[in-house]
Parts: structure tokens; C-alpha cells; sequence
């Protein structure tokens, strides 16, 4: 499965990740509202062993089919956001 991962410019280290570029019809508009403007960071096949730093591939595959986005969050003790999420 192809997907594009966008990053938006209101929240740091947070990632939307699309089952098409620019397809962003599911996605709730409080929650592309909070994310600001959205960046496109990369396209991805997640198909076969892939591995992401913070997600599981199959997970964002079946969310991405289920309900049209995979949201990833910051790491809760990121030293970086300086606060716990």
C-alpha cells in the first residue's frame, strides 16, 4: 500500500499519514485545523517488511484503509516538547 505522510506546521513531530496525496476527505477538520497547514514530508510503501521509527506498518495500513488517515503523535517523554502528553 502506498501512503504520503505530511507533517503540519501548529504541532511538532506529529504526522498524518494518507492513503492518497492530498486525501484529505476523511480526515476530521478539528483535527487539520490543530495540525496547521499540512507539508507533504514523503510518499512510502508500506507493502513488505518495512519498519518506521515510530509506527507499525500494518497498523497504519489498516487504519489508513478503515478510516482514511493514521495519525502519529510525538513520544510521550519527548525531551524536545519539554512536557509529558
Amino acid at each position: 500500500m502506498q501512503c504520503w505522510i505530511y507533517k503540519g506546521k501548529k504541532r511538532e513531530e506529529t504526522y498524518l499519514y494518507l492513503g492518497g496525496k492530498d486525501a484529505t476527505d476523511s480526515v476530521p477538520e478539528d483535527l487539520l485545523l490543530a495540525m496547521g497547514p499540512l507539508e507533504l514530508v514523503m510518499g512510502l510503501d508500506l507493502s513488505g517488511p518495512k519498519h518506521l521509527a515510530r509506527a507499525n506498518p500494518r497498523q497504519v495500513s489498516e487504519q489508513i484503509q478503515e478510516r482514511g488517515y493514521y495519525l502519529q503523535l510525538p513520544p510521550v517523554n519527548d525531551p524536545k516538547l519539554g512536557r509529558l502528553q
